[in-house]
């Protein structure tokens, strides 16, 4: 009897051992498939790809040639008229060239303050700015002729409104760019075969730029007992709008100009005049040097310790438009108090 269970337990124990050989020989074969190469050959094997799911780095344009249409951009050709597209003689016009400025003494400036005003488009009295005509000297709004300038190397655009980061052309040039747009074309038998994409820029619409920026310096000169005021520089801003709404969110300057620079530009450039247009026109220059325009301050220098704009301290637009006339109160009776009658 004990005999009979030796000899079952030694063939369950052999029975056993031709399992577990017969299970590790199927698990080599699954780790070598039969379709495996030769390490002898050196050629490589196909890989299999999924219709469904696109691999890594997969380019939908790769093999579909792509035009790209440049018509659209901003064309700064300046087209002069061949022949005299007036009544009378306007030659010099191109001639003028401002008057210099008075010269200013630093120990007689007895009171200095900067300020800084924006300059609203919209508004009726800046119309001027916004005139949509050709000229001999380009495009007459206002944006396009700083922008042709800066273009043209008659001015040197900057980064800020002290005029310490100077910008190239190819830098103003982007930021004044339109968005790309690709489009597919399709093959005019086959209307779902795509033969191609054309990748166009919208052109820039300079009617998008709705405010200007004026950084100004007034100072009164005690020799001659009289308030000076210089503008010192320009800047171009950009308004940004909340995603999804025509709602204002604020603006960013685009570039800066320093005026004194742009001040013989401006000396050749006539301001439209919507009620007699055969009246001798003022220039530009004229415009800026005589203030004809309608603006409000947002910033200034005076009991400004944190050099803060005005919005970043009172939040109430309203409150804000009247401290700029607070500011401006303040300076104008600085001059006025002066006075004894």
């Amino acid at each position: 009897m004990k005999s009979k269970f030796l000899k079952f337990g030694f063939c369950f124990v052999i029975v056993g051992f031709l399992v577990s050989v017969a299970g590790a020989q199927r698990v080599k074969k699954s780790r070598n498939p039969s379709n495996t190469t030769n390490p002898s050959d050196t050629t490589k094997p196909q890989q299999q790809v999924n219709n469904n799911t696109q691999p890594s780095g997969y380019n939908p344009y790769a093999n579909v040639p792509m035009k790209y249409d440049t018509s659209g951009a901003t064309d700064n050709t300046i087209k002069k008229s061949l022949r005299n597209d007036n009544a009378f003689d306007k030659s010099n016009l191109t001639a003028r060239t401002p008057l210099p400025y008075e010269y200013l003494r630093w120990d007689d400036a007895l009171y200095a303050e900067k300020v800084w005003r924006e300059l609203d488009l919209r508004e009726k009295m800046n119309k001027t700015f916004m005139y949509e005509a050709e000229g001999d000297n380009g495009s007459q709004i206002f944006v396009n002729m700083l922008l042709n300038s800066v273009i043209k190397g008659e001015v040197t655009a900057f980064a800020d409104d002290r005029f310490t980061t100077p910008m190239a052309v190819s830098d103003i040039q982007q930021l004044t760019a339109g968005k790309l747009d690709t489009v597919a074309q399709y093959d005019i038998k086959k209307i779902d075969v795509v033969v191609g994409y054309l990748v166009t820029r919208a052109s820039f619409d300079p009617k998008s730029v709705t405010k200007l920026r004026l950084k100004e310096e007034w100072v009164f000169d005690r020799e001659k007992s009289k308030m000076f005021v210089r503008i010192l520089g320009i800047g171009v801003l950009k308004t940004e709008y909340l995603p999804n709404s025509t709602k204002e969110r604020g603006t960013s300057v685009l570039f800066w100009v320093y005026y004194p620079d742009l001040r013989p530009m401006l000396a050749k450039a006539e301001v439209y005049n919507p009620k007699n247009m055969g009246q001798s026109r003022m220039t530009w220059e004229e415009l800026f040097e005589s203030r004809m325009f309608s603006s409000y301050i947002v910033k200034s220098t005076l009991d400004n310790p944190a050099n803060k704009f005005i919005k970043n301290y009172i939040k109430d637009p309203i409150l804000q438009l009247l401290e700029g006339d607070n500011i401006k109160d303040r300076i104008f009776n600085y001059e006025q108090d002066l006075w004894s009658y």
